[in-house]
């Protein structure tokens, strides 16, 4: 199970992928496209064109890990809002793999460390 520090960064490739990739393609998809170091310790979601399967992409002590999922039913929405790169919060991810579409969320203001009162 995925189990991230709630501040981590998440990014989206918008672009449909082959997910006959694995780690190799991943990773050389996250520095070509996205311009980012897969090794960073930030995650990298990848959907195919279906919408059916999902992969994430991400690296601890060790080594990469891929964390993947294939619907049986349905698709995983997202709103794609230009560019190849799109960033995600963690809460937005789980919403991702959960079927619920992020434009139909209605979110309510919370307290976050480090940011401005007000």
């Amino acid at each position: 199970m995925l189990l991230p520090e709630s501040g981590v960064r998440v990014w989206l490739y918008a672009p449909p992928t082959d997910m006959r990739k694995s780690f190799d393609g991943l990773s050389a998809l996250v520095r070509q496209k996205l311009a980012e170091d897969p090794t960073g310790g930030q995650l990298f979601v990848f959907i195919n064109r279906r919408r059916t399967q999902l992969k994430v992409l991400y690296f601890e002590q060790g080594g990469y890990c891929l964390w993947s999922k294939r619907l049986e039913a349905g698709r995983f929405h997202f709103n794609a809002q230009g560019g190849d790169k799109q960033a995600l919060s963690w809460t937005d991810l789980k919403l991702i793999i959960e079927g619920i579409d992020l434009q139909s969320v209605r979110r309510f203001k919370r307290y976050r460390k480090g940011r401005n009162r007000g």
